[in-house]
């Protein structure tokens, strides 16, 4: 992060990137790219999760990391509902297979289910930004 940005700053940009990254992931969809859909949802979920983690200045240096900082510190404090620790673990797991793998075809199925819940997801985040450390 450059010293010419602040803490809060850095926030605000993760999180316009996630809606962004979302936005991204709906247009992904629309014209049938699910697997590039899916992985614009995976990061649209990340950026969102890197907001709130450093709105709680609990630094990370992998995805791996991320998802398990976000499991400690919000879904088994009960901070946040378990079901999205599920769903952020899910959608970290497609990304990586759908980025990996080989012969991993992403349809509209499992898009019209994602889209909502990575929806849900980031205003969850959005919320927990609101509230006060």
């Amino acid at each position: 992060m450059s010293s010419q940005f602040n803490h809060d700053d850095y926030i605000y940009f993760r999180i316009k990137k996630a809606e962004e990254t979302l936005f991204d992931a709906e247009i992904l969809a629309r014209e049938g790219r699910w697997n590039s859909s899916m992985n614009r949802l995976y990061y649209a979920c990340f950026y969102a999760v890197l907001a709130l983690l450093s709105k709680h200045r609990i630094l990370t240096r992998t995805h791996s990391g991320v998802k398990t900082q976000f499991g400690l510190k919000f879904i088994l404090t009960g901070s946040i509902e378990k079901k999205w620790g599920a769903f952020y673990s899910d959608i970290f797991a497609l990304r990586q297979k759908g980025d990996y793998a080989d012969f991993i075809e992403f349809n509209e199925r499992e898009l019209l289910i994602m889209i909502p819940e990575a929806k849900e997801f980031i205003e969850i985040i959005k919320s927990h930004l609101q509230n006060p450390v």
